[in-house]
């Protein structure tokens, strides 16, 4: 039908997800230093400001793509299992009864696994946590780079870690390296819940508007039931959308997750929120103020970065899937 579209292979997933994560990450980065400075205690300007905005950036390269490869590649695998066991669920407990008047009435409702939205959050919240297993490092480096500490640079926040092995031993720089674990997948879980779900759905609608009416939202004509997903540009818009309504939402779990990690010690959530609370009642008279601290350019970021990120996702899942249907059929290839 339509509305559904299969999961890309494996090699696609894996390829689409890390020049999508690439691509998003190294063009918005300055966007990204500015919101972890905006949330660091030190302040924005003692914390660089404006200056260095592509401190960290090595850290970046090096993790944006096998973090976002990570995800896809597991948020795609989990999608098709759950909507395979789901629509077999749901046929196998179909219902038939025949009422009095002898007329069939079929039960069937989309519920559990069967669900598609349930089925959405689900992969997406195993493809986050997967993602941390690169994600969180990188971010520890990055973001100490870019607050300034150990010089501003990727590679000597790195070694600042690697030399406590004497103090803390091999153990200790690896909890090190993953400082704040926790409240990563505290706060990637609930975005990637509300974004993605929120992503199927508007594509889904996409889908079945470019059946009915026989075009899509930028001109993108359909050719047939079994035609492509939506355009790359339409996906873009949808990752915007859905990408900004998230990044607002769960900001206050950002403030949390840099906090943590750009602190000298390591702390609890719970001080650390009572922390925060009693310091913007101090310097604000508002408690709940310093956790929305940098959420503009975290709702721009993310916008973009949703636009970008799954826009390009899209164009190369789309690509190759043209490709392998223009070497079935001779038809022309499109994004």
């Amino acid at each position: 039908m339509a509305s559904q579209s299969s999961p890309p292979p494996f090699q696609t997933a894996l390829l689409a997800g890390a020049l999508a994560g690439t691509t998003v990450d190294l063009s918005l980065f300055p966007l990204d230093t500015l919101k972890t400075r905006l949330q660091s205690a030190q302040g924005f300007f003692a914390s660089g400001g404006f200056r260095g905005i592509y401190r960290g950036v090595g850290s970046c390269v090096i993790g944006s793509a096998p973090g976002a490869a990570f995800f896809f590649v597991t948020y795609e695998t989990t999608k098709g299992f759950l909507s395979t066991t789901g629509n077999s669920t749901t046929t196998t407990t179909t219902t038939t009864t025949t009422t009095h008047t002898g007329d069939t009435n079929k039960g069937q409702g989309k519920k559990g696994l069967s669900s598609p939205g349930v089925q959405h959050g689900i992969a997406a919240s195993l493809g986050e946590i997967a993602a941390c297993a690169v994600r969180v490092p990188t971010e520890v480096i990055k973001q100490r780079a870019q607050a300034g500490q150990h010089g501003g640079s990727s590679l000597s926040s790195l070694l600042h870690i690697l030399h406590q092995r004497s103090t803390i031993g091999l153990t200790g720089v690896w909890r090190e390296l993953y400082r704040g674990w926790g409240i990563t997948v505290m706060r990637e879980v609930p975005f990637t819940v509300l974004q993605f779900p929120l992503w199927e759905s508007l594509k889904k609608w996409g889908r079945e508007r470019r059946q009915r009416i026989g075009w899509g939202l930028f001109g993108d004509s359909a050719t047939g039931k079994d035609d492509k997903d939506v355009s790359a540009p339409e996906s873009a818009l949808y990752g915007s959308l859905a990408g900004g309504f998230a990044a607002a939402l769960t900001t206050p779990l950002d403030v949390l997750k840099t906090r943590i990690m750009l602190s000298e010690r390591r702390e609890g959530v719970v001080s650390l929120i009572q922390t925060i609370w009693r310091d913007g009642k101090t310097k604000t008279g508002s408690g709940i103020r310093p956790f929305f601290s940098g959420i503009g350019p975290r709702v721009m970021w993310i916008s973009i970065g949703g636009a970008i990120f799954l826009g390009s996702y899209q164009s190369v899942v789309n690509a190759f899937e043209g490709t392998t249907r223009k070497k079935s059929s001779g038809g022309e290839l499109s994004l």
